[in-house]
């Protein structure tokens, strides 16, 4: 009965395209322990440093004590909710000046919500060909036509927008702002543009830029000074606040439909009030502190050739990616390879992964390595 599966992970195998879940010891700031190895981890989200961290853990505890608890136990919609929630999504909607906000347990749940929620039948999607993979099974579930266009191409959108939004009631543009896999940055002007020019809703999703861009860390949207022109964004907790979760934040409108509509919010037990109550305590006390590391952040990155803090090394084959990690790794660089379904078929490639503590000097080895093998690369 099982030998359909136990081919399938032969083949993956065969391959190079098995994934297993790596057993760590414990993680140290910019490095991770694995079998007793010290290594410089470029593989994380966890962009400002706050996960695991200790400093930040007890002043927090100092400041909540025994007040939050660890378990919510129930839906919100099930049996109500508590302050710290609704403390946060105020806090989240002045920071925006939007008409509302809604907490979601992981960025996953909040663009399947979305996605799912805001169109039906007689509707319509635009998508980013490299949208991530919450995006584009939040359409397929919702009863929307969809189209995805190709990656960063506002021309090719506008040509489809012309052909096709007058076939349909609604429709949305969607997209990332920095797009997790290659690190590049939407063009959020020309999408505020053409969501007007052809009366459609604009979801952006700041996954990978909240935190990190803006003078307040709000993402690329405040950093273009386009906030107010989203009509519906989506961040998360889980990547540079070093905690657990996420949010939409928009029009009011969007926000009341989405509390009626969105299954993956309706039928999923809250989050923690300790993990609402430490993502609050971040935002306010943690991340107004980090501007001058962000931007020095961003600036390495800019420098390794990227637009933002995640550079793609390009490879290509699953089999010359694995081989390259493990290079990096008998070298004291924690990496992993980053396949297909994840990326496209034949860009296979390495994420190197900045956080505010990495400096310059720690990928000087790594840069060497990577230009000194006879494996092709494209970018470093």
């Amino acid at each position: 009965m099982f030998e359909v599966y136990e081919n399938k992970l032969g083949e993956l195998e065969k391959h190079s395209h098995f994934r297993f879940i790596r057993d760590i010891e414990k993680k140290e700031g910019k490095y991770i322990y694995i079998n007793g190895d010290k290594l410089l981890n470029l593989s994380s989200n966890n962009y400002l440093n706050f996960a695991d961290n200790k400093e930040v853990a007890e002043n927090f505890y100092a400041q909540a004590g025994s007040e939050y608890s660890f378990g919510s136990a129930s839906a919100r919609l099930l049996t109500g909710t508590l302050p710290i929630y609704k403390k946060l999504e105020n806090l989240i909607t002045d920071l925006y000046q939007s008409g509302g906000t809604l907490l979601f347990n992981s960025g996953y749940h909040a663009n399947v919500g979305v996605n799912s929620a805001l169109t039906g039948k007689g509707d319509v999607i635009f998508s980013d060909k490299l949208n991530h993979a919450s995006i584009i099974d939040g359409m397929r579930l919702s009863e929307a036509k969809f189209f995805r266009y190709p990656h960063n191409n506002t021309e090719a959108l506008e040509k489809l927008l012309i052909r096709e939004r007058n076939n349909f009631k609604n429709a949305v543009i969607v997209s990332e702002s920095v797009f997790s896999m290659d690190g590049d940055i939407a063009d959020i002007k020309k999408l505020v543009e053409l969501k007007k020019r052809y009366n459609s809703i604009l979801v952006l999703d700041e996954a990978h830029a909240f935190g990190v861009f803006g003078e307040t860390g709000l993402g690329v949207s405040e950093a273009c000074g386009l906030l107010k022109e989203v009509d519906l964004l989506i961040g998360t907790f889980g990547k540079a606040i070093g905690s657990m979760g996420a949010f939409a934040t928009g029009k009011k409108v969007l926000i009341d439909y989405l509390i009626n509509s969105a299954r993956s919010f309706i039928f999923s037990t809250a989050l923690p009030p300790v993990n609402i109550a430490f993502s609050k305590w971040i935002i306010e006390n943690e991340l107004p502190k980090t501007y001058e590391k962000r931007k020095k952040m961003l600036e390495l990155g800019k420098k390794l050739g990227s637009e933002s803090h995640i550079i793609p090394v390009i490879i290509g084959s699953n089999e010359k990616t694995a081989e390259m990690c493990d290079i990096l790794y008998k070298n004291g660089y924690f990496t992993l390879p980053i396949r297909p379904p994840t990326v496209p078929q034949g860009t296979s490639r390495i994420r190197l992964s900045l956080t505010t503590d990495i400096e310059e000097k720690d990928l000087e080895k790594l840069c060497s390595i990577i230009g000194s093998t006879n494996i092709t690369t494209k970018n470093l």
